[in-house]
């Protein structure tokens, strides 16, 4: 197991260098100057140049590319706009995106898995027939378009929920109150895929031999479901989750964006508006490390779901 981890964590290194690559080259493709767009009114060819010397506009590619890799990781990276250390400032930011993604994950767990085994224990029942159907719509909307309609609704028409803003730490009344909206925004398409993929491996496994011998034996009902049945259907569940959080954090760009949330994602849009090359390459990084070690930990929950499972 630690062999595997300490690979794992190797198999990071070219994997961010590579996300690293193709971001530096999208944003040197885009078109202006850095320097002339952050000076705004004040520009002179004086203040472009001391500007481009400062940040190593003027080197070669490969150069500007190795040496903002290089301050990355030293800590020494430097945002244009906000005059200040990349990671001090994501470091202030990442704890609002941190709160978003796990009260969202909170939601679609508790509302998708119960869904989901109800839905196929009572298969095309009225209950399976129209949790399919909502699920099924909440997979074709997107989550910044949900998000607007909530602020409509719970914001707007039955004002009750703040509609945008951060309201201090979770654990607060007014930071819960701010963080409902954009949790369930960002959850819904994670309720509707694990929903669906919950019911889909429940009832792969409810026909499996073993559980028609459970039933032989007076075995009760409800533990063949949530012992026998469930606990086998954890891996494709576990593993949809895994992915659709890790995918919650790309996503929280936009939904960040749309509720005014002071995350990593609002503020990687912040630097693309301002052209601050830095903090961009800083906050996609961050959040492709949130990415990969999410999808770490999925792979090492299999061991504690099936312990047949093993890594070497």
């Amino acid at each position: 197991m630690f062999a595997y981890i300490i690979k794992r964590l190797l198999w990071l290194i070219p994997v961010l260098i590579g996300v690293s690559l193709i971001l530096f080259v999208i944003m040197e493709m885009v078109p202006g100057d850095p320097a002339s767009i952050m000076l705004g009114t004040n520009i002179t060819p004086e203040a472009v140049e001391a500007l481009n010397e400062k940040f190593g506009f003027n080197e070669p590619f490969h150069i500007r590319y190795f040496l903002m890799l290089k301050n990355f990781i030293t800590g020494e990276l430097d945002s244009i706009y906000y005059n200040d250390q990349v990671l001090n400032i994501i470091s202030r930011r990442l704890t609002a995106t941190i709160e978003l993604g796990i009260l969202s994950l909170l939601i679609a767990v508790l509302v998708a898995i119960p869904t989901g085994v109800i839905a196929a224990v009572k298969k095309n029942s009225i209950f399976d027939l129209i949790s399919m159907f909502i699920a099924t719509i909440g997979i074709s909307v997107p989550a910044f378009f949900t998000g607007i309609i909530f602020i409509y609704i719970f914001s707007v028409y039955i004002p009750i929920l703040p509609s945008s803003g951060y309201g201090g730490r979770i654990w607060t009344l007014s930071g819960l109150r701010h963080l409902i909206l954009p949790s369930f925004a960002l959850s819904t398409v994670m309720i509707a895929s694990t929903s669906r993929l919950t019911r889909s491996a429940m009832l792969d496994i409810m026909k499996e031999d073993y559980l028609v011998t459970a039933r032989s034996k007076g075995v009760a009902e409800k533990k063949i479901i949530l012992k026998h049945a469930f606990r086998n259907a954890l891996i494709p569940i576990i593993t949809n989750i895994g992915n659709q959080l890790a995918m919650m954090f790309g996503g929280a760009i936009l939904i960040e964006s749309v509720f005014a949330w002071p995350g990593v994602g609002r503020l990687a849009v912040k630097a693309v508006e301002y052209r601050d090359q830095p903090l961009v390459f800083g906050s996609i990084l961050i959040l492709s490390i949130l990415y990969v070690t999410v999808n770490l930990l999925v792979d090492l929950l299999y061991v504690f779901i099936n312990p047949r499972i093993s890594y070497k």
